[in-house]
């Protein structure tokens, strides 16, 4: 499977490092021929309105906006999930999201980066569910609002902050800046089944419960 990552802004090589061992020929794209032919798309956190305006600049905007009509799988992680969003609280003037998932996400809804927290939770569609999850948030987003189509795959106390609609995964968090590699994983397996494609077991690196604490 050849997977891109969405290299404009934001945290490239930890996305690369996290699908390649999870069994993905890995891509960067910066400009729209490197697009053709992907199996799937991440776009990594990072600052969202600055990730918007190098896509419109660089003509990436559209040429993304039409691959998820067609169904190419995508996984966004913190600034990514707002670019899947339909619809964004506290927006810049003239922000554009790639859009896909018919959710309301809110920018910064966990404050600032002096903010960042670590919490381990249980993220419904990874292997081994039960075994807790150490998510990293930086600045992160929200979901306000889910659609009837929008699977909720995580939450913080109340807060929903890991959904899938179909051929698209989005999270609050950063599972790009750990050693478990359970939702990259999982995405290269939507990867696969979209494609039609065998499953190929991959077996994670490490025991979330063996990092130790982490720093944002």
């Amino acid at each position: 499977m050849t997977v891109g990552v969405l290299a404009v802004q934001g945290d490239v090589l930890e996305h690369a490092r996290a699908l390649e061992l999870s069994g993905a020929r890995v891509r960067p794209v910066r400009r729209p021929e490197e697009l053709d032919h992907l199996d799937g798309l991440v776009i990594p956190g990072g600052e969202s309105t600055t990730i918007d305006r190098l896509c419109r600049l660089f003509d990436l905007h559209e040429p993304i906006r039409d691959l998820i009509a067609d169904g190419l799988p995508v996984y966004g992680s913190c600034a990514g999930m707002i670019q899947l969003a339909d619809e964004i609280l506290d927006g810049h003037r003239d922000q554009q999201t790639f859009g896909g998932i018919d959710m309301t996400v809110r920018r910064n809804a966990f404050g600032r980066q002096v903010d960042s927290f670590e919490v381990d939770l249980r993220i419904e569609g990874i292997a081994d569910p039960d075994r807790p999850f150490r998510t990293v948030f930086i600045r992160a987003p929200r979901v306000e609002r889910a659609g009837a189509g929008v699977e909720v795959l995580a939450r913080v106390d109340d807060a929903v902050v890991a959904v899938r609609q179909g051929h698209l995964l989005a999270t609050s968090f950063h599972p790009e800046v750990t050693d478990d590699h359970r939702v990259h994983e999982l995405f290269v397996r939507m990867c696969r089944e979209a494609r039609g494609a065998p499953a190929q077991r991959v077996t994670s690196v490490a025991d979330p419960a063996d990092e130790g604490s982490r720093t944002a």
